[in-house]
């Protein structure tokens, strides 16, 4: 790819509009960046937030897309970790490991990180990307939906060699971001019971989190039964859905587990489902992780939620989950990748997987962009 070159990319010209497929200039990467040719990537919830709820409309165009992975094309000045040929995933989270976060085990947030990306917009404050003259919104600094793009050497995490990209582009958000909620956020203990509450590929996530840490009981919780038999596979034990009964499911999780689980974690994006999953926690000692994302809507609860011991907690992409041990956990059979793509696709095709998604017909649809 040339500085002069158009590439492919999937453009968000405005909210609740189908994706075009346009060519877009990519410029060459600058000091501290690394140009990444993609290789596969898949639709998470997040694009569909951007895209279809979040209120911002200041944050388009955009190139959506975060969940990916691919090999190093080129790199800017100063980049020395990273050389062409690598293979990489990027990351929307990045670690300076120089701020006093970074340095802290108990965060996985930088000090730097925050101030590349525009919240509001969910894109980076830079953006090497253009369309006929106009600047295009870097979605979360890494709009993947694309067969180029450009990030900061910070935002790019170097995997083994051997990865299947297809797969381990899953570790890039909703994978890491589910099983390290339970891991890391929530700490889930040997012989413990938790509740996961959304079964998507987040929630799925969570109850292989839950299960890897020693859970004895794992209740799964969503509104479409047919997610059901998929949570066994990852290690849930128990099934509930809320339409099939007439009481709130906190009191239905507290029947089932003699006062409340030990853990719950929310990956429903809803704010009701976070308070549910709040009040399904035994009283004195439970942990509720929130790990859905919304930024629409007021969470509210009763001061005596709390008060007598409970702990409400959030969690973004699972702490410090740490993507090349991931990596090498698949590589190892310790970790389930293949298990969550249901569909596969081409960038072409963006349109058909965010409709899946949309009608909640699949739990990852991987859409392959370019050869490696």
């Amino acid at each position: 790819v040339h500085s002069t070159g158009h590439i492919f990319h999937s453009v968000a010209w405005e909210p609740n509009k189908p994706l075009k497929m346009e060519e877009i200039q990519v410029a060459p990467p600058q000091a501290d960046e690394v140009r990444i040719k993609i290789v596969a990537t898949a639709v998470c919830h997040s694009d569909l937030y951007h895209l279809l709820e979040n209120r911002n409309t200041d944050g388009f165009p955009t190139v959506l897309g975060h969940e990916a992975a691919g090999v190093v094309e080129s790199v800017g000045e100063g980049v020395t970790e990273f050389q062409p040929g690598d293979k990489v995933i990027p990351v929307f989270l990045s670690q300076c490991g120089e701020c006093r976060f970074c340095k802290s085990p108990k965060t996985n947030q930088c000090v730097t990180a925050w101030t590349r990306i525009h919240q509001d917009l969910m894109a980076s404050v830079e953006s090497r990307l253009s369309c006929n003259g106009k600047r295009l919104h870097q979605f979360m600094g890494t709009s993947t939906f694309s067969e180029y793009t450009v990030v900061h050497q910070t935002a790019v995490a170097k995997i083994d060699p051997n990865a299947p990209l297809d797969k381990v582009c899953l570790i890039g958000c909703g994978i890491s971001t589910g099983y390290g909620a339970a891991v890391n956020t929530a700490k889930v203990e040997p012989g413990s019971t938790c509740a996961v509450f959304g079964l998507g590929a987040v929630g799925l996530a969570a109850v292989m989190g839950c299960k890897s840490a020693g859970a004895e009981r794992i209740i799964a919780v969503d509104i479409i039964a047919d997610k059901f038999e998929k949570a066994k596979v990852f290690g849930a034990t128990d099934f509930v859905n809320p339409k099939d009964h007439d009481r709130p499911i906190n009191q239905v999780l507290a029947d089932m587990t003699s006062g409340g689980v030990d853990y719950s974690i929310e990956c429903a994006g809803k704010v009701e489902v976070m308070r549910s999953a709040l009040e399904s926690c035994v009283g004195s000692w439970g942990v509720s992780v929130i790990v859905g994302w919304t930024d629409v809507c007021d969470v509210a609860v009763r001061p005596g939620q709390l008060v007598a011991g409970r702990t409400w907690k959030g969690s973004v992409f699972g702490g410090k989950v740490g993507i090349p041990g991931m990596v090498q956990a698949y590589l190892d059979k310790k970790l389930k990748l293949d298990e969550f793509i249901t569909h596969k696709m081409t960038l072409d095709q963006v349109n058909d997987a965010i409709d899946l998604m949309k009608q909640c017909k699949c739990i990852r649809t991987v859409l392959t962009v370019c050869q490696q």
